[in-house]
């Protein structure tokens, strides 16, 4: 990893029992480096940490705020290690990570571990992570801090975004609530 692309880390770990919990992969990864901020915001690897909630793997899996009951393409064992600067989360399900697309509530196997999906996310983040919106907003001279998201509006998933969006930095649980809201509405 470049630490130009660094934008935060947390080396202390703070909460050995949820570690204790994961899998092999992931606890090494953790064990290592215990999540970033890559790419100004583009690529969040969460941690094992009591605080800040933001950055906490127990406050979106097992916490406060666990994602599987917002999202029902997610299960209770599925665990959300990553997001991107949208509010798209990344799930490891059997050792695979998958897509979790927020604004559909859609859940996709990307067919790879974890180690494969953090190689291909820093050989070409703009592509993979498709962090286009994050470029716009950082042009336009934004600067998405750690514990934020984008708000995309309005959302890209309908006709109206063809016409443009408007991009600002909102707090992480300000942003997923509202993704979770809005995919609920589509879907029934």
């Amino acid at each position: 990893m470049n630490n130009n692309d660094l934008t935060y880390e947390v080396s202390d770990i703070s909460d050995h029992e949820l570690l204790e919990r994961l899998p092999q992969t992931l606890k090494s990864f953790l064990r290592e480096t215990n999540g970033f901020i890559l790419f100004g915001g583009g690529l969040h690897m969460r941690g094992a940490v009591l605080s800040p909630a933001w950055h906490s793997l127990r406050h979106v899996w097992l916490g406060d705020f666990p994602l599987h009951r917002l999202f029902p393409a997610l299960r209770e064992s599925d665990i959300p290690f990553g997001q991107d600067c949208l509010g798209d989360q990344f799930i490891l399900r059997k050792n695979l990570v998958h897509k979790l697309e927020a604004e559909s509530g859609e859940l996709a196997s990307l067919e790879m571990n974890l180690e494969s999906f953090l190689a291909r996310a820093r050989e070409n983040p703009m592509e993979f992570l498709s962090l286009q919106p994050l470029a716009q907003f950082q042009r336009e001279g934004g600067d998405l801090k750690p514990g934020q998201l984008l708000n995309v509006y309005p959302p890209f998933i309908t006709r109206e975004s063809k016409d443009g969006v408007s991009l600002k930095a909102v707090p992480m649980f300000e942003r997923i609530s509202f993704l979770a809201d809005f995919a609920r509405q589509i879907t029934s």
